[in-house]
């Protein structure tokens, strides 16, 4: 209006003092304001319940663990990386190996056999080699021992040099060591070389299996019988005695069967237990990753199951086990 002159604009309130603040003599800085929220007093602190490692839930990765999440390692930086919650495959992180408890050790069991005092069924895994396959070259074979819970009882691990390995293929001699949870040789399985260029029926030509437990003490030997028709094994004691006798099909190569080795005492009526071969399709057909399945009675003599157990071998190597260039039988 006229008459009235003109004077300088309002200052602002406290209020809005206190909210805006002096510029920053940058010229491209943002303008600075106070907040409104006060800082209540601290609380107890909270203990996080279990299941919680590193402060986040099961199922979220921690980024102060690197090794649990490989393809997004955190960098450093002020804000803390999250992680979505689901399942993260881990590169060269091998399942976790479950053992049978050890059983308290007896005084007439051989060391390393109490496991089999407790089991009437074991399962023999050979480990499928692939590089058979492509290179032609035989390797040592390698076996896992489990029981029906699928915990490990024992590692069978073949000790071949390699030119015996694929000089002689299926008709190798070989050792076979058979080691517990704790890494210790607790059995020794041998196969001596047989001629089998002779007749057939000469004693000098049927295969044998030595069984040491402890290693350098004999407590059986497996023996290969001559028949027209089967598969027909004795199994002894340290003095070569018979005591049972293994029985098996007319025809091993059972394409889509089970092969069935039934185990019979000495007067070769009763039955005592099986060594059965399971078919595994396309993996048996090949032979190089057979699976067996030992049945005993759980009250048998300790020495007689480990004797099962060895023949499980024998009859594995010569009839099921396969070599890149031969058939075995």
């Amino acid at each position: 209006m006229p008459g009235e002159v003109p004077t300088s604009p309002e200052q602002p309130t406290d209020e809005m003092g206190n909210q805006l603040k002096s510029p920053d003599p940058r010229t491209d800085a943002p303008p600075d304001y106070n907040s409104h929220f006060v800082t209540g007093p601290p609380g107890a602190p909270v203990r996080l319940p279990a299941g919680y490692p590193g402060g986040l839930p099961v199922g979220y990765y921690n980024p102060r663990q690197p090794s649990a999440f490989p393809f997004c390692q955190p960098t450093s930086s002020a804000y803390p990386v999250q992680y979505q919650p689901g399942n993260y495959p881990v590169p060269n992180q091998s399942a976790p190996m479950i053992w049978m408890p050890g059983p308290t050790p007896t005084p007439d069991c051989p060391p390393g056999l109490e496991y089999l005092t407790q089991l009437d069924n074991i399962h023999v895994l050979q480990h499928f080699e692939p590089l058979e396959m492509i290179t032609r070259f035989e390797t040592n074979n390698k076996y896992d021992i489990k029981n029906n819970l699928d915990q490990m009882v024992y590692i069978v691990t073949e000790d071949t040099d390699d030119f015996t390995r694929n000089a002689y293929r299926t008709l190798r001699p070989f050792v076979l060591r058979v080691t517990d949870s704790m890494g210790r040789e607790i059995m020794t399985m041998k196969r001596p070389f047989r001629c089998t260029c002779c007749c057939l029926c000469c004693p000098s030509t049927r295969q044998e299996l030595e069984v040491q437990c402890p290693p350098g003490i004999t407590i059986g030997f497996v023996m290969d019988h001559w028949n027209l028709c089967r598969a027909v094994y004795s199994i002894q004691n340290e003095k070569k005695e018979n005591v049972l006798s293994i029985r098996g099909p007319c025809s091993t190569y059972g394409c889509g069967s089970d092969s069935v080795f039934e185990v019979r005492a000495i007067d070769g009526v009763s039955n005592v237990g099986s060594v059965i071969r399971k078919w595994n399709g396309l993996m048996s057909a090949m032979g190089q990753a057979d699976h067996f399945d030992i049945h005993f009675p759980v009250d048998l003599d300790v020495k007689m199951k480990a004797m099962i157990f060895g023949a499980c071998f024998l009859i594995d190597f010569m009839y099921f086990e396969r070599s890149p260039q031969h058939s075995s039988r």
